[in-house]
């Protein structure tokens, strides 16, 4: 995600249009997603959880030296038009509502097409069991780097997007915090295209936490000392949720609507 925002800073201010700049910053997602599944294909579970996070020190290590990145990774983004419309301060957030929702389609059907073919299976069968996926002719290693881009042109895809919105690309807005938060999403939400709502409904979306355009709005809280407490007890809070998951529904809240979904299938009936 971090990737394709800062593809976008590099691209935008060049003249690009903006959706010329999405595509391209979600290949360049790829690419270094493609890069990172190479040295992670001989591990599993625990393991390539740590090879990947690996790459978030990278990440903010590169961002923070690179030559082409000013002010210690903090670029400030250019205002997006389409057909002489300008996103404007006050029309900003409802123009980019309807391009988010465009590119959320154009990608949801992308994907439930790809399930369709050959690729889209192999993907599936790799993911159950590899050994078994190897033994019917696939080749699980070429099929887990593809899956690797896949995965990296979707956030990748999503962090221009962001951009966009948030009119900056900061390094705060990709740092290991944010990637625990996107990691409970998935394992809350749970597999399949009906984990998406719960998750963006339950813990939200990657925000500053000093208020971006995606932070919910903050109550009056409980300090103490003056800490936050609520903001204090917030990591802690995420991890205990993944524990909690992980020990008693591994496949998150997407699989108590596939039980429901089932049972009222054969209703009445039992078989």
């Amino acid at each position: 995600m971090g990737v394709g925002a800062y593809t976008a800073a590099l691209l935008a201010p060049q003249g690009l249009p903006f959706w010329l700049v999405i595509p391209i910053g979600g290949l360049v997602a790829a690419f270094f997603g493609f890069l990172v599944g190479i040295p992670s294909l001989r591990v599993k579970h625990l393991y390539l959880a740590l090879a990947t996070l690996a790459f978030q020190v990278v990440f903010e290590w590169a961002v923070g030296h690179a030559p082409l990145l000013k002010q210690g990774g903090a670029m400030d983004m250019p205002r997006a038009s389409l057909l002489g419309y300008e996103a404007g301060f006050r029309n900003h957030f409802h123009f980019w509502y309807y391009v988010a929702f465009s590119v959320l389609v154009l990608l949801a059907v992308f994907w439930r097409n790809l399930l369709r073919t050959r690729y889209g299976r192999a993907l599936v069968a790799v993911r159950d069991n590899d050994r078994a996926a190897d033994a019917m002719g696939m080749d699980p290693g070429r099929t887990k780097l593809f899956a690797f881009a896949l995965g990296a042109f979707y956030a990748g895809v999503a962090g221009v997007l962001y951009a966009y919105l948030s009119r900056a690309v900061v390094i705060e807005d990709y740092t290991f915090a944010v990637s625990i938060k996107l990691l409970a999403m998935a394992i809350v939400g749970g597999l399949g295209p009906g984990g998406k709502l719960p998750r963006a409904r339950l813990l939200g979306a990657p925000g500053r936490e000093h208020g971006g355009p995606f932070q919910p709005h903050q109550g009056p809280g409980f300090s103490v000392a003056g800490v936050d407490v609520a903001s204090a007890l917030r990591p802690l809070a995420f991890g205990l949720v993944i524990v909690l998951f992980l020990v008693f529904e591994p496949r998150g809240l997407y699989n108590w609507w596939r039980l429901v979904r089932s049972y009222f299938r054969t209703w009445p009936f039992k078989y």
